[in-house]
């Protein structure tokens, strides 16, 4: 056993940048508010950019990133790469992107196709909707089951795409089915089945709806999301799932994660990161290395830049 708390390098598998005074995003307008697991996040309507993230990130070794679709104006989702590419060629960061589709749009096969000729783009992610609540499991479904919007995501292997998945645990029996007729695929769950219920029922249905999730060999996961509403980020919340995610998938199919801004709404950076390493440390070097690393950047396929540039122009602005 390692014992021994992780100090090398990271990749960040889940962040965002956006300026939403600069683009629209519907849900970062100001005056708008939209229901939130968080609840008021009016604090994160504001620019972020690689200097602001890497400020956040402080002292630890995050050397590249995988940049997530902030649900940016859902007319123009080839312009939100293209904001993003510009992003990465100024800072050297992202290091991969999922981008933005729509799968039940009319035009969601070419789009497929455009986004995935852009150099950074690994995955695309649309959240599918369907059930808000487990009582309405059963008397409603989510988008994975559309006829339509299933033969978008048949398209997504031959264009050399990933699926990045959102959606509450009590949804994930369809993204069983969905992993299992599309093998090929890599599915990629985000933020670790959003467990935002923490009571023994909620925490009960979250990890059996993971662990049959976890039995398709094309789900990866990563961890990250885990904040609650009011609370500040912990161990003491958060160590347990932590560690039942990387019990069910195995420290080769999961991947720590920021989230932020978002996840600045509950606990800083330092919060978060630390406590995955606290949460870990007990684990074999590799399999933290895995976890921290090696598995994002395997998964996304991230491409090396020169990813010191956002800590210097930081650095300068500080001086």
């Amino acid at each position: 056993m390692a014992e021994e708390v992780y100090s090398g390098p990271i990749v960040d598998a889940h962040h965002h940048f956006w300026d939403p005074q600069a683009n629209y995003h519907p849900w970062l307008a100001q005056g708008v508010s939209i229901p939130f697991r968080y609840g008021d996040y009016s604090a994160i309507k504001r620019r972020y950019l690689p200097p602001d993230y890497f400020a956040d990130a402080g002292e630890h070794n995050v050397v590249q990133t995988v940049y997530v679709e902030t649900e940016w104006d859902p007319s123009d989702p080839i312009g939100e790469t293209r904001f993003i590419e510009q992003i990465a060629t100024r800072y050297g960061v992202p290091n991969a992107v999922v981008a933005q589709a729509w799968l039940d749009h009319p035009d969601a096969i070419a789009v497929l196709a455009e986004q995935a000729l852009f150099p950074s783009v690994r995955s695309v992610r649309h959240k599918p909707g369907g059930p808000a609540s487990p009582d309405d499991v059963g008397s409603q479904c989510t988008l994975m089951s559309n006829e339509h919007w299933r033969r978008s995501y048949a398209t997504l292997h031959d264009l050399g795409l990933r699926f990045d998945l959102q959606t509450p645990w009590w949804n994930l029996p369809e993204a069983a089915l969905l992993a299992r007729d599309f093998p090929a695929t890599t599915l990629i769950l985000n933020h670790a089945g959003l467990p935002s219920d923490r009571s023994t029922e909620g925490l009960a249905g979250w990890h059996a709806a993971m662990a049959n999730l976890a039995e398709q060999p094309n789900v990866m996961v990563k961890i990250s999301g885990l904040g609650l509403p009011g609370r500040r980020w912990s161990v003491q919340d958060n160590g347990w799932i932590v560690r039942e995610v990387i019990a069910m998938f195995g420290a080769d199919r999961a991947m720590f994660a920021s989230n932020f801004p978002v996840d600045s709404l509950c606990g800083s950076f330092d919060d978060i990161y630390s406590g995955f390493k606290h949460i870990v440390r007990d684990l074999p070097r590799a399999d933290q290395e895995r976890l921290f690393y090696s598995n994002a950047q395997r998964i996304y396929r991230c491409e090396p830049r020169a990813v010191d540039r956002p800590r210097q122009e930081h650095m300068r602005s500080q001086a």
